[in-house]
């Protein structure tokens, strides 16, 4: 997931992304088990030289090129690729899908992936994935997410995470203790408040309160770990006005009206939320696991998993899933590179090494996490994190003209005896319609 910095240009994007994916289901109806001809399926992959095309988003093209380089570099097939701005890449793979047109291999978003599994936009690896004798290690909401009546499309690519971020030393200063993190949500705002009494320079805390994408990403964490869900199973069904997303919101008013929150998070859109905590100024924030190592080397910091109001943990699972497309004409040869970027070594020697999220629960006690304890907390959220499924994902939750910013924003900034029933039932005929 990725907060865009050009809101109105994605909500056009996510317009023409949908009419693209509805093409595409026109032209190839249930082809989803389609690619290579008649071509023999081998669940080991095929390595003879053949030249593979790839398409990434520009958010993950880091990780996808490592992954890229290191198995050009130990293969006979090399592989291809192509990195496409993010705001252009639903509508680019949706345009390609329904002309035929796709790469042999192709990420996309996790929360977009719904879209493109249902209209038959990749193949059919079900036996491919079963086959892996880590499978159950997998990433398990980026499985479920590419998973169609019970087929599975996709595997894990990227993998970024929703954690909490504090700065030890602002702990330090206001007499908390900086190895014990909030357990609670509570006690989240309880930190933060007493963060933000060291001095008007200092805050307790910040978020995007006119960033939808942001909300979702670290508030859904807090819902999820007291307990209850966002949505019903099959993604149509808006439960955002429950008690406990109430709760959840309450807690955060209460930081906004105490004044514990940074300056400008009102207006904040997503482009710059994440810019302030490396400053060194707040003491504690839920924000992108990917923000690990874009930090000073001279912050004294930790992370800690998202807790509920009264305990529990949990994440918000974003990043990129990646499969075959339907069409491609080497599916044997595109699942080698699948295949050898899922096992132990890659995962290791490629992200690890990187200190990025490995896609494999699995592979947390290697040498590279040995001094990156920070690191080994957020592989093991992997496990128990969550990717919501919704087919209407994107205009209901990301665009910022959808109706979930509207109810997040009265909850936060609005009126505190507001019925949010109303604007819960607008969530939810967006994500039925």
């Amino acid at each position: 997931m990725r907060f865009d910095k050009r809101p109105a240009r994605r909500a056009a994007s996510a317009v023409a992304a949908a009419t693209a994916v509805a093409l595409l289901a026109a032209a190839c109806g249930d082809g989803r088990s389609g690619g290579g001809g008649d071509q023999e399926v081998v669940l080991e992959g095929v390595d003879d030289g053949t030249t593979l095309t790839m398409w990434t988003r520009a958010a993950t093209e880091a990780q996808s090129q490592a992954l890229v380089d290191a198995y050009n570099a130990t293969h006979e097939n090399q592989v291809e690729l192509s990195v496409i701005p993010t705001d252009d890449y639903q509508t680019r793979v949706g345009t390609a899908a329904g002309n035929q047109e796709l790469p042999d291999l192709f990420a996309i978003d996790v929360v977009f992936a719904p879209r493109f599994t249902s209209a038959g936009a990749y193949l059919d690896i079900t036996d491919r994935i079963d086959s892996l004798e880590y499978a159950d290690a997998l990433a398990p909401s980026h499985i479920d997410v590419g998973t169609v009546d019970e087929r599975k499309y996709l595997v894990p690519h990227t993998l970024d995470l929703s954690v909490l971020f504090y700065n030890k030393d602002l702990y330090e200063q206001a007499g908390l203790d900086p190895e014990q993190p909030p357990a609670t949500l509570a006690e989240f705002a309880e930190h933060a408040r007493a963060i933000s009494e060291l001095g008007e320079d200092i805050h307790g805390t910040f978020f995007g309160g006119n960033c939808g994408g942001c909300y979702v990403f670290t508030w859904w964490p807090s819902i999820w770990a007291e307990g209850a869900e966002v949505m019903n199973e099959d993604g149509t069904e808006s439960l955002l006005d429950s008690p406990e997303a109430q709760e959840v919101y309450s807690i955060w008013r209460g930081l906004v009206e105490d004044g514990a929150v940074a300056p400008g998070h009102a207006e904040e859109p997503g482009a710059t939320w994440t810019g302030l905590f490396p400053e060194g100024n707040i003491g504690v924030m839920p924000m992108p696991s990917t923000m690990l190592g874009l930090m000073p080397e001279d912050l004294n910091m930790g992370v800690a998993p998202i807790p509920g109001p009264s305990g529990g943990q949990s994440t918000f699972v974003g990043g990129d899933s990646i499969g075959i497309s339907a069409n491609s004409e080497h599916p044997n040869q595109a699942w080698d590179f699948l295949r050898w970027s899922l096992e132990e070594e890659t995962q290791i020697d490629v992200l690890a090494a990187n200190g990025d999220i490995m896609a494999r629960t699995d592979l947390a006690d290697n040498e590279h996490y040995a001094d990156n304890p920070n690191a080994v907390v957020m592989n093991d959220l992997v496990a128990i994190g969550r990717t919501p499924y919704s087919q209407n994902f994107g205009q209901t939750f990301n665009d910022p003209q959808g109706p979930w910013l509207p109810l997040v924003r009265e909850a936060v900034y609005g009126d505190p005896n507001a019925d949010l029933s109303a604007l819960n039932d607008a969530i939810t005929d967006s994500l039925s319609g």
